[in-house]
């Protein structure tokens, strides 16, 4: 018998947690993603200042199962009378079509604007590797040229101020991996410049972490302070020009990066298609993740919720669908019933540099340097592979050894 079609957007945490527990005997699969391989984003923040290098944490997503297809495009559009959606190649946007009995939509999120202007030119965001390295270089550019002889004070400080917009975990772990860049590796490449750098945290809100329990938020804040990272909350940018913030309250801040960090909202492709979608724009679906109205199409990670309960954009909610999702499809082809989604909640980790880590877990509220240590363990235990777990350690022993690459190219 023909095996049914189950084509897969995105290779993201939910889509690779669903290609991995799937049974790929059970049907024809097909990954669809402009990316070509799976990224580890919660130490995204350590690759941009080189604590970790870059191919540590990705995993090329053909080698993810050998029996699924891929093709590196972008999907279009879905037509849900032929069930046929249409794609377009990233390299010579060539447009295909691809039929399918079931679609999982698990495409993902973007960085959210505000349609502010100004971010999309002069902010850079930190959502994917190439993301990572923008920073990086812009990081060792501002250096390399803020100690060139000659160069006025006005333009060396605004050169060695480094913002982040946004107070929430991926601004906070960057800034932290900012300030141990600069206080263990900036006195022996840079010692000239290490007193006139600053790093500004703004946060629209009235604390940083504010996802995190009150008094570890309060913790992260004295220890930002006590490392000189200046944290400016209910601070909202209006503007962003080519080399300085705009604020609400009229003031201006000149600054040689800014890094913009204020959450997530849906791509393009989400936002053209006529499905149900709460009023963020994620995609609603029931408990089995099937989008609202259809029984052959799903939606799972940071692009949808489920109608009944809202459930937040972070990777433990994806791997958790993705799992779902592939035991949902092995039971469907062995005639098993279905039982409904359940998310388990199993707390938020933070590092806020100095080797200290915050832990809000649902027993445990945990910080400080044995909280750093479960850190770190946590995270190497969750990365795909043992070529990345054992990438990961060589690099962490190698930052702790020799310190941090300040090389551009």
């Amino acid at each position: 018998m023909e095996k049914p079609k189950l084509i897969i957007l995105g290779t993201g945490f939910a889509a690779l947690s669903l290609l991995r527990k799937v049974n790929t005997k059970l049907c024809d699969i097909t990954l669809v993603s402009p990316r070509n391989h799976f990224l580890f984003t919660p130490l995204l923040p350590s690759t941009t200042v080189g604590t970790i290098e870059f191919r540590s944490i990705i995993e090329p997503i053909r080698t993810g199962r050998t029996r699924a297809e891929f093709y590196q495009a972008t999907a279009v559009s879905i037509d849900t009378d032929t069930q046929k959606i249409v794609c377009e190649s990233v390299a010579g946007k060539n447009r295909f079509s691809l039929s399918y009995d079931y679609l999982v939509i698990a495409v993902g999120a973007v960085s959210n604007t505000f349609q502010i202007p100004g971010v999309e030119e002069h902010a850079l965001f930190l959502k994917e590797l190439g993301d990572a390295r923008l920073i990086r270089k812009k990081i060792i550019q501002n250096l390399e040229q803020a100690s060139i002889p000659g160069i006025s004070e006005d333009e060396r400080l605004r050169l060695l101020r480094f913002v982040i917009v946004g107070g929430g975990p991926t601004g906070v772990e960057f800034a932290a991996e900012m300030h141990d860049f600069m206080s263990d590796d900036l006195m022996k490449s840079y010692p000239s410049l290490v007193s006139d750098v600053r790093i500004i945290v703004l946060e629209a809100t009235n604390k940083i972490l504010n996802t995190f329990d009150e008094k570890l938020s309060e913790y992260a804040f004295r220890i930002f302070q006590r490392q000189h990272i200046e944290v400016r909350t209910e601070s909202i940018v209006t503007r962003v020009d080519e080399r300085e913030i705009i604020l609400r309250d009229g003031s201006r801040i000149p600054f040689g990066l800014v890094v913009w960090s204020t959450g997530n909202t849906q791509t393009q492709f989400i936002s053209s298609q006529q499905l149900p979608k709460n009023p963020t724009g994620r995609i609603l679906t029931n408990r089995y993740f099937q989008v609202t109205g259809f029984t052959n199409i799903f939606a799972i990670g940071d692009c949808a919720t489920i109608e009944e309960e809202d459930l937040p954009a972070t990777a433990q909610v994806a791997m958790q669908s993705g799992k779902y999702l592939g035991r949902y499809f092995n039971r469907i082809a062995n005639e098993q019933q279905q039982k409904p989604f359940i998310y388990k909640h199993f707390g938020m980790l933070a590092y806020i540099g100095s080797n200290r880590a915050l832990a809000d877990l649902p027993r445990i509220k945990g910080k400080g340097f044995s909280t750093w240590l479960f850190w770190r363990s946590a995270y190497l235990t969750k990365l795909v592979s043992l070529k990345n777990k054992m990438l990961v350690l060589f690099d962490w022993l190698k930052t702790f050894l020799f310190g941090r690459d300040v090389s551009n190219f």
